[in-house]
């Protein structure tokens, strides 16, 4: 129901006053009163308002307002951004208190929070507001009283931040300690790594030292061996000078031999022969010719009989397989 009226409200302006009173109003239209702001004195009284919209606080034009004879159980955070301010009547509400920057109202003279359920220093601070004197002391004593709170959330503000720096700086020192102690663990770890690659390396060298020492014990040792085996062999070789020591007394014989031949040849084909030296060579030549000629015969008729048999087997071996 409240909607026509609001769609109305050029028609409850005159001047620059905006009587929206005992309209059963609910909601404040703020964004309509912001259309009219030439509109500085605002009657709310008498409606069912129980708190005012954001919205409200960005009427700065407000000069007078009138909200009395509401349900009011608070007033916006912003409500000090209305600096121009100066009566406002919360007469018959449910306000028990009143926003920090109530105390930015600087041009508030005149207020009057009679009939609300204030707390107890709010309400002494308030007093009577029975006439134009006491409702001007009214909004004096409240800006003070709410100035006093405004420097004591200030204080209590400012203690807060002061509290939350050196909270946050003892953060960043247990962060910038923890990232130190992380630096120094990364360190010691890279250390360790560097220390067990440096272990491994000399583990290493050492077993290439194990091996070369290894491979030098086995050179060595088969050049012991192969020094043996050269002795073993000298060992062998030792009947050698026999052997050539025959070879040569066969060279020898074969020397006297063909010495034999050539004093035979010179005392049986030279002038030689009629020498006497000659003679018993020439007998001897002569006996050897002889048993030459005797064995000539015999080897003949030995070749002949081998032949007959060869020829005797070879027929018979035709015959057989005829």
């Amino acid at each position: 129901m409240s909607k026509p009226k609001v769609l109305n409200l050029k028609d409850k302006i005159s001047g620059n006053e905006a009587d929206l009173s005992l309209c059963n109003l609910s909601e404040v239209p703020a964004r309509e009163l912001a259309s009219f702001p030439k509109a500085t004195v605002v009657d709310l009284s008498c409606n069912n308002i129980i708190s005012l919209p954001p919205e409200f606080c960005s009427l700065i034009h407000l000069v007078k307002l009138d909200l009395s004879k509401n349900q009011l159980t608070c007033l916006p955070d912003d409500l000090g951004n209305l600096v121009n301010l100066q009566h406002l009547d919360l007469y018959n509400n449910k306000l028990t208190v009143l926003p920090v920057s109530f105390s930015q109202l600087r041009s508030l003279k005149w207020l009057d929070l009679k009939d609300n359920p204030l707390e107890a220093n709010l309400a002494k601070a308030a007093g009577d507001c029975l006439d134009e004197k006491q409702c001007k002391q009214c909004a004096s004593k409240v800006l003070q009283h709410m100035k006093a709170i405004q420097e004591e959330f200030d204080r209590a503000r400012e203690k807060r931040l002061l509290k939350e720096k050196e909270l946050e700086k003892k953060r960043e020192a247990k962060q910038k300690e923890r990232e130190a102690r992380e630096r120094e663990a990364r360190k010691r770890e890279k250390a360790e790594e560097k220390e067990k690659r440096r272990k491994e390396y000399n583990a290493q060298m050492a077993a290439l030292a194990v091996q070369e020492q290894q491979k030098k014990k086995k050179e060595e040792k088969k050049k012991k061996n192969g020094q043996a085996a050269d002795k073993k062999v000298e060992g062998k070789l030792a009947p050698k000078p026999q052997r050539s020591l025959i070879g040569l007394i066969f060279k020898l014989l074969l020397l006297l031999l063909l010495g034999l031949a050539g004093v035979a040849a010179a005392c049986r084909l030279t002038d030689l022969q009629r020498e006497d030296v000659c003679a018993p060579v020439n007998a001897a030549v002569d006996d050897c010719l002889s048993w030459a000629k005797v064995q000539e015969g015999v080897v003949r008729q030995l070749v002949h009989n081998l032949s007959s048999a060869a020829k005797d087997f070879l027929e018979s071996t035709q015959t057989s397989k005829n």
